[in-house]
């Protein structure tokens, strides 16, 4: 086991800093100037690296996962869901309808499903949450307009309300 001098730890219930014993002469130097304490963390944390390294074995090849190689020209030609998510939604009419709050893929078939968007409220308070197929938003090729066509706020609010399912 190892010991660090100056390392404190909290009261135990029911005893109150008045009662606590008097602190040492080594805790006295802290108040005056430089502490002794500096030195315990990155000793702890030393320590606790090592272990961790020491405790690890070797990595395991993984059986059944197989590489595919990737056209980096087609990805780069993609959409980012992290730019779309908070871009707002426009309607043919150049109307602002709503924000892309989310956008959520099919489990069985692993493509683009939904685009979860918030519609009214301010600043992202006070606004509903309506779910819409990904494939009505049209996109620009920048990534930087995304209109839904034929639609408008009224018609988003009258849709029923999405909620995330809890976890």
């Amino acid at each position: 086991m190892v010991a660090f001098t100056g390392f404190r730890t909290p009261l135990k219930p029911g005893i109150d800093a008045g009662s606590a014993p008097p602190r040492s002469a080594g805790l006295a130097l802290a108040a005056r100037g430089r502490s002794s304490d500096w030195i315990i963390w990155p000793a702890l944390a030393i320590a606790l690296a090592s272990s961790m390294v020491l405790a690890t074995g070797p990595a395991l090849p993984q059986v059944g996962v197989s590489l595919v190689k990737v056209d980096l020209s087609v990805v780069a030609k993609g959409y980012r869901m992290s730019k779309l998510i908070g871009s707002s939604v426009i309607n043919d009419k150049s109307e602002k309808i709503g924000t892309v709050d989310d956008v959520i893929a099919d489990k069985d078939k692993k493509l683009l499903s939904f685009a979860v968007l918030q519609v009214g409220g301010f600043l992202g308070l006070g606004g509903r949450l309506v779910a819409v197929p990904f494939d009505s938003l049209v996109i620009d090729d920048t990534g930087q307009k995304i209109t839904l066509p034929g639609a408008s706020k009224d018609e988003l609010k009258k849709l029923s309300e999405f909620s995330y399912p809890a976890s």
